[in-house]
């Protein structure tokens, strides 16, 4: 009984802060993976686009495979301390080291041996990544069943991995990235890109440690692993597809899959728009940067609101094609001439008016469907009997790593097409290379993310299904003999 109210009710403030501060290790290592990395290993270090987007994408390929053996695992290990926390404490230092060196790559490295040591450190972060990011993800389904405080345990979660990202970027912007004797542009500073990586190391470790250790109490009241069974390779892989093949899931998925397929593309190329479209200095980006904690912030306080009275499906919907909609109208108002200037104040501040209104939609829909992730583990366990909480957030870790690799692929033509080679700076830029790609970069997104909603549309999971799918587990419990 202590197990079932522990879950049934609203997880305290200071659990769901706590909770959500470990989102602040994926915001970190997001943000520099999406944002930094392609421009650091090509326009820093000198390799090719091309050639660094292929080797995030075979990184992202090879740690893809890992997601559902750590869900599957997750969901079925028995520990003393139960499914989730031992994975979120194992990963912890071996990923904040990892992410360390990615940053700091061995001196001396040819093109062909910084390839090399970017395709095995990226594999290393990855795994390790995923062994706190999936079982931690699980664990909201676990700490709450409760329709709207799923939403508001996730919305604290994305809160912080928004806010933990902006603020090592603001710090990298600011202070690590800034011109010197020898370095004209901040953005070549290569001490600065150093310290980075070690600031962002121990705000991962510390991120995971708040998180393990805020949520450690609830162990003993929350869902423990099937009964020890004998399994095979087929029975585990069909246990999985019987799981993954659930209609709400499959809606998800595929709304994930071209939702990040998009952010894929707009994170790679968004310090390309803002330096070389727009030639905003490294202040003014830091600006942006900075605003986004506002959007963040809204995002905290909207979405709650928005699951409580248009339910997560719909308000997804509809916030989500007002979003979408707005992210890359400045760009087409500039390609079409109604645009401001570059370099005049009038253009920096109605990007970043844009900027914050729209991230704050965007964000609040993350926040939703992640909500919806939750929801589908009941309806899940009245068909299939099992708990599978790590099954379905790894096939959205799964599906997020392929489809943003498959964004920074997509990226990287846009930067060909555009004739945008390594060691170019802002203001050398042709025009017409600007133009194509602004085109590039509003028409992918426009049209993906619009895919994306199409999707989140055959989602089924009402509030009224939900809270008629834990009637039907709270009856089957009540006359199930099993201990």
């Amino acid at each position: 009984m202590a197990a079932s109210l522990s879950v049934a009710r609203k997880p305290s403030l200071l659990t769901r802060i706590a909770y959500g501060i470990g989102g602040a290790a994926s915001g970190v290592k997001n943000n520099g993976f999406e944002y930094f990395l392609l421009l650091y290993y090509s326009q820093v270090l000198g390799i090719s686009a091309s050639l660094v987007a292929g080797a995030l994408f075979l990184a992202l390929v090879v740690d893809a495979v890992s997601d559902p053996v750590v869900g599957y695992w997750s969901d079925n290990v028995r520990t003393r301390f139960g499914r989730r926390h031992p994975f979120m404490y194992a990963a912890m230092l071996p990923l904040g080291v990892a992410y360390f060196l990615a940053w700091n790559p061995p001196a001396g490295l040819d093109s062909h041996g910084l390839f090399l040591w970017l395709v095995v450190i990226t594999i290393t972060v990855r795994l390790c990544f995923t062994f706190y990011e999936v079982p931690s993800l699980a664990l909201a389904a676990e700490l709450t069943q409760d329709y709207d405080a799923r939403t508001s345990l996730m919305s604290f979660r994305y809160f912080f991995a928004w806010v933990g990202g902006l603020a090592i970027q603001v710090a990298l912007l600011t202070m690590l990235l800034r011109p010197t004797e020898t370095v004209k542009m901040g953005f070549f500073n290569l001490d600065g890109w150093h310290t980075y990586g070690l600031w962002a190391a121990l705000t991962i470790v510390g991120a995971i440690a708040i998180c393990a250790a805020g949520t450690h109490k609830y162990i003993p009241y929350l869902k423990a692993a099937p009964a020890a069974r004998q399994l095979s390779v087929g029975k585990v892989f069909g246990e999985i597809f019987e799981t993954v093949s659930n209609p709400s899931f499959r809606a998800l998925f595929l709304a994930t899959l071209f939702g990040l397929f998009a952010s894929g593309i707009s994170a790679a190329l968004n310090q390309y728009i803002n330096g070389f479209f727009w030639e905003f200095d490294t202040d003014q980006i830091a600006g942006l940067t900075a605003g986004v904690f506002v959007s963040a912030a809204i995002a905290l306080v909207v979405a709650p609101i928005i699951g409580k009275t248009l339910g997560k499906k719909r308000g997804s919907i509809i916030i989500g094609l007002l979003a979408f909609t707005i992210a890359p109208a400045p760009v087409l108002a500039r390609l079409l001439g109604f645009m401001p200037p570059n370099g005049s104040d009038t253009l920096y501040y109605l990007v970043l008016f844009i900027t914050v209104f729209d991230l704050a939609l965007i964000i609040a829909t993350q926040m939703l469907m992640a909500a919806m992730v939750a929801d589908i583990v009941e309806e899940s366990e009245l068909s299939t009997g099992r708990r599978s909480e790590g099954i379905f957030f790894a096939g959205i870790s799964f599906i997020r790593k392929l489809s943003q690799g498959a964004g920074i692929l997509t990226a990287a033509v846009v930067l060909s097409m555009a004739d945008l080679r390594p060691g170019m700076q802002p203001g050398e830029v042709a025009e017409t290379s600007l133009n194509k790609l602004g085109w590039g970069y509003a028409a992918s997104l426009l049209v993906i993310w619009m895919l994306m909603i199409l999707c989140i549309s055959f989602y089924r999971i009402s509030r009224e299904s939900h809270e008629a799918n834990l009637a039907a587990l709270a009856a089957r419990d009540d006359t199930d003999p099993t201990p």
